[in-house]
């Protein structure tokens, strides 16, 4: 073996070496970068969008997610529950929603885009406090007459399962809809309006 074939060999490993060392520093510096191009917790904070799967919420279940540091509530309803919404519009306080409260393309008495979802920001329209999601008829603490609804336990406010408040409650608005659509009928995003808005 020649003096020039050990040279050969020592300059192909070297060679080999480094192609490996560069090309695990090129990955090393691609991940974090490509990373970066998601939104950061203060940008999803500040109002990114949030996409949901509704498929699995089963009739009657409520799920919470967070858009902009606010809970967001999303509700299936059941047919009965919607007989209730109505039953209640000589009840509640603004029964047709013409307070500010929710995005223009989201009208009537369910407050949603579709009847059985409901989008609801979780927080009561009089200091803020979280309500509790309280789905079942007639319980004893909240008397005969509820239908399910969500109470605030801070002060009392009572909401129906659209988000409507109560006649003589202290929260003077109804909770508020988030701007949100339907990507496809499995999937919701919080914080974008529908393409036809």
């Amino acid at each position: 073996m020649s003096n020039g074939d050990v040279s050969q060999g020592r300059r192909r490993f070297l060679i080999g070496a480094t192609s490996v060392v560069g090309g695990v520093g090129v990955v090393g510096a691609a991940v974090p970068f490509v990373a970066s191009w998601n939104p950061s917790a203060k940008a999803e904070a500040a109002g990114a969008p949030v996409t949901v799967n509704v498929s699995k919420i089963e009739p009657g279940q409520q799920i919470t997610v967070e858009w902009r540091g606010k809970p967001v509530w999303i509700i299936r309803r059941t047919p009965e529950m919607l007989e209730g919404i109505e039953s209640l519009n000589d009840q509640v306080k603004d029964p047709q929603s013409e307070a500010p409260q929710q995005p223009a393309y989201v009208e009537g008495v369910y407050r949603s885009l579709k009847p059985e979802l409901a989008v609801i920001v979780g927080l009561c329209t009089h200091l803020g406090c979280v309500p509790s999601y309280r789905p079942e008829v007639a319980p004893a603490d909240l008397g005969d007459a509820w239908l399910g609804g969500l109470f605030c336990p801070c002060h009392g406010s009572r909401y129906d399962l659209a988000g409507r408040v109560y006649e003589a409650q202290p929260a003077p608005l109804n909770l508020e809809v988030p701007p949100y659509r339907y990507d496809d009928d499995a999937t919701i995003t919080i914080g974008l309006d529908p393409e036809a808005a």
